[in-house]
């Protein structure tokens, strides 16, 4: 992988205050992946994380009896992981590309040693995480009540 040149003027990064993007460019590396690739496993450890530039991934939660359900998918600008941030730092879901993706990829324990080097950019980058975080939980229970919620089709029972 070789150092990127730039970020993305839309997404994650973009919406960091302008004087935390620079650090965080320092920190990114080019990654590219085939379509069709796993690119984790719900249950890994989470020792990075991407900011895609083109493509898309499916993000899935594997559902016992089931298999895999996709919950979400993501493309240009979307963060793709956010466990890194938060032990114990497995991934809470997985993730498998739709069409070939480009990223730019970041060393999650090096970016946690810049958010504490620099507070400031660790407040803000936390909380566009978080952010992050709370759309996966309301696009992973909207997709799972779609799945596997009671029909709406026929009259409720009364047990």
């Amino acid at each position: 992988m070789t150092r990127t040149a730039g970020l993305p003027r839309s997404g994650l990064l973009a919406a960091l205050p302008a004087e935390h993007r620079g650090p965080m460019r320092d920190l990114a590396r080019d990654a590219s992946f085939p379509a069709a690739t796993r690119i984790f496993e719900e249950g890994g450890r989470a020792d990075r994380f991407w900011i895609i530039r083109s493509g898309t991934v499916a993000l899935d939660v594997h559902v016992p009896g089931r298999g895999r359900a996709v919950v979400e998918t993501i493309g240009t600008g979307d963060l793709l992981g956010w466990s890194w941030l938060c032990p114990p730092r497995q991934w809470h879901l997985g993730a498998e590309t739709r069409t070939p993706v480009v990223a730019w990829e970041f060393d999650a324990p090096a970016v946690r040693a810049l958010c504490v080097e620099r507070p400031a950019l660790g407040l803000a980058l936390v909380t566009l995480v978080a952010e992050t975080i709370g759309d996966r939980l309301r696009a992973t229970r909207t997709r799972l009540l779609d799945l596997y919620g009671p029909s709406t089709g026929g009259p409720a029972s009364c047990l």
